[in-house]
């Protein structure tokens, strides 16, 4: 598939990134970015030279949201199915098997926010800020606060979804919807650095982990053990478990089969 909306680079040591591409609208989501970073998701999931998925936006900003010019004139049902369009790379990141990482600078809003707390792990520049702000429009974040609620519970989450305000990084980094803050200007350096660390881990140990965390999240506390430790037992079949084990002991890099 042809991009236009998003840049797809694949960098050195298993590392790929999505750019959003509408710097003019503070890469806001309009239908076709919404589709072409759902496929570009998805390609880079299934590309075997891919380790980790970096995202990130150009411009000035993260994601402003969702591009309001496109709401007039639509049917119910074209309304739905408008708003799962745009909502469908929030949901598809849970599913992917490889680890997505966000690099956040300036503003997430709204949709923009939803991105953020839907990647597995955000690192953030000092100057960003996020919020579920489409409720001072009229609007609200029904299915962006899905995301967030997962990272900071109940309460949190109705707040930020029903006063709307833009939240700094340091209180993003204490209720759990980013993982790290740096300095702006090392931003771009940082997160490459974090992305290319965590692509040197065995990607089958952590294809099943991040897959058996989602899939056991909502499950009952006995029910998720039982799940881990089947997925735990799968994972000391494969060449890479016996090869990191190996490779600890005779004190040096492992090679991984990735099998």
């Amino acid at each position: 598939m042809e991009f236009e909306k998003v840049i797809v680079e694949k960098k050195d040591n298993h590392v790929a990134s999505i750019t959003l591409n509408r710097p003019e609208h503070m890469n806001t989501f309009s239908s076709q970015m919404a589709i072409e970073l759902n496929e570009a998701l998805l390609d880079l999931d299934a590309d075997p030279s891919v380790r980790v998925i970096l995202l990130k936006g150009s411009g000035r900003a993260f994601c402003a949201g969702i591009d309001v010019s496109e709401l007039e004139g639509q049917t119910p049902l074209e309304y739905q199915e408008w708003i799962s369009r745009m909502e469908r790379p929030l949901l598809n990141i849970s599913k992917l098997k490889k680890p997505v990482i966000a690099q956040l600078h300036g503003v997430a809003a709204a949709n923009g926010m939803g991105l953020v707390a839907a990647a597995d792990i955000v690192i953030a520049a000092d100057n960003s800020r996020m919020g579920l702000t489409a409720i001072n429009v009229g609007l609200n974040c029904i299915g962006p606060v899905i995301p967030v609620a997962k990272c900071v519970g109940r309460k949190k989450a109705l707040e930020l979804l029903l006063f709307g305000k833009l939240i700094k990084a340091e209180e993003a980094l204490s209720m759990g919807l980013i993982n790290k803050i740096v300095p702006k200007e090392e931003l771009e350096i940082k997160a490459l650095e974090w992305a290319k660390e965590l692509a040197q881990k065995s990607p089958i140990a952590v294809r099943i982990a991040k897959t058996g965390f989602y899939n056991s999240e909502d499950m009952n506390y006995d029910d998720q053990f039982a799940y881990m430790n089947e997925a735990f037992a799968r994972l000391c079949t494969t060449d890479d478990a016996k090869e990191g084990v190996k490779a600890f002991f005779e004190k040096r890099n492992p090679v991984w089969q990735e099998k």
